[in-house]
C-alpha cells in the first residue's frame, strides 16, 4: 500500500528540551493512525511536523511524496491545500458566520464567491449543520456543532489527508460519540487517510486502524489496539489499563521501540 506520510529519525527540541528523540513511522494511504501519550510527550508537535506548521531540529518529513521543509512557499501552500485540519477547539473565526468560516479555504483557493458558497453549503449539510444555522456566529453554537463546522471547513477542498487534534475534547459523552460516528462516516465516504491526536481511544477504537504511543521522547510502540495493550512497557500498561487489556483482543503484541516504528 502506498505511503502517505513518512517520518524518519525525527529529533525535536523546544526551549532547550528534547521532545522527540529519533522517531520514525509511516502512515499508509487509507489508514487512520492515532497518536497517544502523556502530557508533554509531543503528540501535537509531531502532528504539526506532518502538517508543515513546524520543522524538527533533525530528521525528515515526507507528506504525499513531498518534503515540506525543502519546498518553496508556493509549493508548501499547494501541498497544504491537499490537507485538512480539525483543530482542538475548532479554531473558527468568531467574527465570521458558520458559512463564511467554511468558505475561507475555498476563497483562498480563488474559487468564485458563488461557487464557494455552494460548496460550503454542501459540506455543512454533509456534517449535519442545518441551513438555519449557516449565518450564526460560532458563539451561538454548541460545542458539538463547532466541531462539525470545523470538520466541514477541513473538508472544503476535498483533502487527501485529514489531521485531527483531540477531536472529542470538551464534548459531553453523547456529543463526543456523535462526532466520532460522523468522522467514521466521513472516512468511509471520502476514503480518507487520517492522523489524530486523541486521549479518547475507548470511543475511537472503531475508527482507528493503528495506534502510535509516545513516551520518554520515543515511539515506544505502534500497532493495532489489541497489539499495543500487550506491550510490556510501564507507560502503556498504566495508560491503557485493564479495560483495553481485557477487551481489545488477544492478537500477538507489537514490538516496541525501533522495531515497532519500522526502523532498521
Amino acid at each position: 500500500m502506498p505511503i502517505a506520510i513518512q517520518l524518519s529519525h525525527i529529533h525535536t527540541v523546544l526551549g532547550g528540551r528534547v521532545i522527540h528523540d529519533d522517531i520514525s513511522l509511516q502512515v499508509a494511504t487509507g489508514e487512520v493512525l492515532a497518536l497517544v501519550g502523556g502530557s508533554g510527550s509531543g503528540k501535537t508537535t509531531l502532528l504539526q511536523h506532518m502538517i508543515g506548521l513546524t520543522e524538527p531540529a533533525a530528521g525528515s518529513v515526507t507528506v504525499l511524496g513531498e518534503r515540506p521543509g525543502q519546498m518553496s512557499f508556493m509549493r508548501q501552500r499547494a501541498l497544504r491545500r491537499r490537507l485538512g485540519v480539525v483543530f482542538q477547539f475548532g479554531a473558527l473565526f468568531g467574527s465570521l458566520s458558520v458559512l463564511e468560516n467554511v468558505m475561507l479555504p475555498l476563497k483562498a483557493a480563488r474559487m468564485p464567491a458563488d461557487v464557494a458558497s455552494m460548496v460550503a453549503r454542501l459540506k455543512l449539510d454533509e456534517v449535519g449543520i442545518a441551513s438555519a444555522d449557516l449565518h450564526k456566529p460560532p458563539s451561538a453554537l454548541s460545542g458539538g456543532m463547532v466541531k462539525r463546522v470545523a470538520l466541514a471547513r477541513s473538508l472544503a477542498l476535498d483533502p487527501e489527508l485529514l489531521f485531527l487534534d483531540e477531536p472529542t475534547s470538551g464534548l459531553d459523552p453523547l456529543s463526543a460519540q456523535s462526532f466520532v460516528d460522523l468522522i467514521l462516516e466521513t472516512r468511509q465516504r471520502h476514503q480518507l487517510t487520517a492522523v489524530m491526536v486523541t486521549h479518547d481511544l475507548a470511543r475511537m477504537r472503531r475508527l482507528v486502524d493503528r495506534v502510535a504511543v509516545l513516551a520518554d521522547r520515543k515511539l515506544v510502540a505502534i500497532g493495532t489496539l489489541a497489539q499495543i495493550c500487550q506491550v510490556q512497557h510501564p507507560f502503556i500498561q498504566s495508560y491503557f489499563g485493564a479495560e483495553f487489556a481485557t477487551t481489545a483482543g488477544g492478537n500477538p503484541p507489537a514490538a516496541s521501540g525501533r522495531d515497532a516504528a519500522g526502523e532498521s
